[in-house]
């Protein structure tokens, strides 16, 4: 049976749970460091009760590395996005212009809407 929704998605996204191609922007994170931090922070959770101290010191860690690795992932799409358009001619094509700031527009979106 043909699934037009499947068929429509880019070639490049991933499978999700399911084996179904994701939709919406690609996430910040790898999935690896992505479910390490959310395993700590599980961990946390799980170890509260026996252990509050060490508990929030866990969490305020997986807390600190999120931060830290988004603050990262974010910078590295700066440095990408400005090198598409700083370091070109000094009359750059407006179509490549909107092109960078639709990039901006739509990362920045994807922080506020977190």
């Amino acid at each position: 049976m043909y699934d037009q929704t499947r068929a429509q998605q880019p070639p490049d996204r991933t499978p999700g749970p399911g084996g179904r191609r994701t939709t919406g922007p690609e996430p910040l994170l790898p999935p690896d460091e992505r479910d390490e931090i959310v395993r700590r922070l599980g961990h946390a959770v799980n170890t509260f009760a026996d252990t509050p101290r060490e508990a929030l010191e866990e969490a305020e860690g997986a807390f600190d590395e999120a931060a830290a690795r988004l603050a990262s992932a974010l910078s590295e799409m700066r440095r990408v996005l400005r090198a598409g358009w700083q370091d070109r001619d000094p009359e750059p094509d407006s179509a490549e212009l909107r092109g960078a700031l639709r990039q901006y527009r739509e990362l920045t979106q994807r922080l506020l809407r977190t």
